[in-house]
C-alpha cells in the first residue's frame, strides 16, 4: 500500500466530515492536505462562517507541520509555556483543537482540519473525518 494521499483518499476524509458534521446539526469548513501541507481537498458547508475557511485550512496544516492533533499544542502555547509564540511561525499555526494528522501504516501522510463550531465539535467532526482514512 502506498503512503501518499490520493485526491480519492481525500476526498473520503472530506465527504465523512461533512457527513458528521450533517448529523450534529453544525456548517462546518473542512480541509484535507497531504504530507507537505498542500490542499487537497476542501469543503465549506451551507452557513459555515467565513472566517473558518483559513482557520480550517492552517489547522490541517499545523497539524501536518508538527505531527500532532492541534489540540496538543493547546497547552505548550501558553504565556511561559514551553511552545509560546508558536501561533506566529510559519505563516501562522493554530493551538486549539479541529486539526488531526491522517496515517497510514504509521506514517503521517497528510492532515484534516475543521472549523466553525466549538472546539469540541471540531474534533468531532475532525475525529470521524480522519477515521474514513482507514
Amino acid at each position: 500500500m502506498t503512503t501518499s494521499l490520493s485526491h480519492a483518499d481525500a476526498r473520503r476524509v472530506l465527504d465523512a466530515g461533512i457527513a458528521r458534521a450533517e448529523e450534529i446539526g453544525q456548517p462546518m469548513n473542512v480541509a484535507v492536505v497531504d504530507d507537505g501541507g498542500h490542499l487537497l481537498a476542501f469543503g465549506r458547508m451551507d452557513g459555515a462562517i467565513k472566517a473558518s475557511i483559513d482557520i480550517s485550512t492552517r489547522k490541517a496544516v499545523t497539524s501536518v507541520l508538527m505531527a500532532l492533533p492541534t489540540a496538543a499544542l493547546t497547552d505548550l502555547v501558553q504565556p511561559g509555556a514551553e511552545l509560546y509564540g508558536l501561533e506566529q511561525t510559519a505563516g501562522g499555526m493554530v493551538a486549539f483543537g479541529g486539526g488531526i494528522p491522517l496515517e497510514r501504516d504509521g506514517v503521517i501522510v497528510g492532515a484534516v482540519g475543521v472549523s466553525a463550531g466549538s472546539v469540541a465539535q471540531d474534533v468531532d467532526v475532525a475525529t470521524a473525518a480522519a477515521a474514513a482514512l482507514g
